[in-house]
């Protein structure tokens, strides 16, 4: 194939991974690097042979087992560009119940749903819908994926096809979006549990530095209890943007 033979795939920060950043943060966590002309980064295909948007898919045979992978384009996903940007943790791994704000489409969340798998669940939070058909499409195949068409704003419209969450990723590019992450996490997420928040500066204030707005709305996740633990730029995926990784009413600290 064109992958050069390499031995294919290691998992994310195995084998030398990536920069230093993230090493081992993702092994076995259901993201992989496919090893070839040019690194790929890719998740197991939960239904094989079927491509979601497009993206190609690679076969590897590990002993009698035949096993597809996806390619995660980083230039369509602000989560892939995140894990290829080096942050640490996504929280997103096997068997994880994963809230998905902002699903549009369903790429992304078809690549959360690859990594989460049979036992895990995502909720795929989406108000248009137009991007809704779509996502409802993608959802038949996958059975994890739980397709919800209603505003973010609103979870009380939702909280009786919801159950307690260990993490919530939300990009819904409105200027209030850490209110409405907010709500949802007192609604849905688990104590100690996770969110992972995408920014688009100009989203929220299209005036002022794109560091100054990401540092005011950091500000904002710790008034809701939500303290962050990591903030990355996605250049060169993404202009102006940032994601935020943190925990949500972490247990206190034993004396």
């Amino acid at each position: 194939g064109d992958r050069g033979g390499r031995g294919g795939f290691g998992d994310r920060g195995g084998r030398g991974g990536f920069g230093d950043r993230g090493r081992g943060g993702f092994r076995g966590r259901g993201v992989f690097i496919c090893r070839g002309k040019e690194d790929a980064l890719v998740t197991k295909n939960m239904v094989v042979g079927d491509s979601v948007y497009g993206e190609k898919r690679i076969s590897v045979e590990e002993g009698e087992l035949k096993i597809e992978y996806r390619a995660w384009n980083p230039f369509r996903s602000k989560l892939a560009a995140a894990i290829l940007g080096g942050v640490d943790q996504i929280h997103i791994k096997p068997g994880a119940k994963v809230m998905y704000l902002g699903a549009a489409s369903g790429t992304t969340v078809s690549h959360v749903s690859d990594i989460v798998g049979p036992e895990g669940l995502v909720y795929a939070v989406e108000f248009s819908h137009r991007s809704g058909r779509d996502l409802l499409n993608v959802a038949k195949k996958r059975t994890n994926i739980i397709p919800i068409i209603e505003d973010a704003r609103h979870p009380h419209k939702y909280r009786m096809l919801v159950g307690m969450v260990d993490v919530i990723f939300a990009d819904v590019a409105q200027p209030d979006q850490t209110r409405i992450v907010a709500l949802n996490a007192h609604n849905f997420l688990k104590n100690g549990g996770h969110f992972v928040i995408s920014i688009k500066a100009n989203c929220i204030d299209s005036t002022a530095p794109p560091e100054v707005v990401f540092a005011s709305e950091v500000k904002k996740m710790s008034a809701e209890n939500m303290k962050p633990q990591e903030q990355l730029t996605l250049e060169p995926y993404e202009r102006d943007h940032a994601v935020v990784v943190g925990i949500y009413r972490p247990a206190p600290k034993k004396k």
